[in-house]
């Protein structure tokens, strides 16, 4: 067994579980730790593996509501209107991945484009907060066809590497009115069905790398991912309700300065970025 694959697997499940769902870009941030700690496997099988974990997450920390909503799906008006909403918002990424995501890898998987994004979506960020936030929406069952759409529109930003697809849907949302903690817990609930559908997207296009072997550090990444996104998730919520995303813009800053930095100086092999 190799221990120091084992610790790499470990690195990265904590820093899949803390990023992915915070609006701060977890792609970006695999790219980098994966190759400052020398993780050279196959970076999309084993990203898999943890963002199973934590998507686990977020249906284990919401499971009330989605038993709630399987339960009452064909009898109860709140549970349709909330998958149907789920459905709306979900379908313009999932259509725009399926036309476009090979010219996106092909062109803007890059450290400029990836540091470009997380500077100015850390400027949308500080821009969202400090305008003047009119909050009509109080309650995600409370959110329309309408604000579902618009949402849906925001991910699709998200599939430009750097912009964050929590951060997307985080900051689409308070641009059309929702509270900070609704926004939130929307886009925690809209990760489900566009997580899902791309993982297993995935697992079936790379399912000849899938070895035996591998078991052991999918499983470290795996639980490691799904206990880090737990705490976040639960840390975020708390947090936002008693303060703005500002601190996250100022990070994605300085992120993306250190991207740029990085790139420039060659302390990171994007030519090589396992993920």
């Amino acid at each position: 067994m190799d221990w120091w694959l084992l610790f790499q697997a470990f690195i990265l499940g904590i820093v899949e579980g803390l990023t992915e769902f915070l609006p701060v870009s977890s792609t970006g941030h695999l790219i980098v730790v994966a190759d400052l700690i020398g993780f050279h496997n196959d970076g999309r099988v084993f990203e898999i593996a943890i963002q199973f974990g934590a998507i686990l997450a977020i249906v284990f920390e919401y499971r009330q509501r989605f038993v709630g909503v399987a339960t009452g799906m064909f009898s109860d008006s709140k549970a349709q209107k909330f998958i149907l909403n789920l459905l709306i918002a979900f379908l313009p990424a999932a259509i725009i991945g399926l036309l476009f995501i090979k010219t996106i890898k092909l062109y803007l998987f890059n450290p400029i484009t990836v540091a470009v994004m997380l500077v100015l979506g850390g400027l949308i960020i500080l821009w969202a907060e400090r305008r003047q936030h009119q909050v009509r929406v109080l309650d995600v069952d409370d959110i329309s066809w309408k604000d579902a759409l618009k949402i849906g529109c925001a991910q699709v930003v998200s599939m430009v590497p750097g912009t964050s697809r929590s951060g997307a849907t985080i900051i689409g949302g308070l641009f059309i009115g929702l509270d900070r903690k609704v926004a939130a817990e929307f886009s925690f609930f809209l990760a489900v069905p566009t997580m899902f559908a791309a993982t297993f997207y995935d697992l079936f296009k790379h399912r000849d790398l899938l070895g035996a072997a591998d078991i052991p550090m999918f499983a470290v990444g795996f639980v490691t991912a799904f206990v880090a996104a737990l705490l976040a998730v639960r840390t975020l919520v708390k947090f936002v309700a008693n303060h703005s995303y500002e601190i996250f813009a100022w990070y994605r800053i300085a992120f993306g300065g250190f991207i740029l930095l990085s790139w420039q100086l060659g302390w990171i092999d994007w030519a090589t970025a396992a993920f």
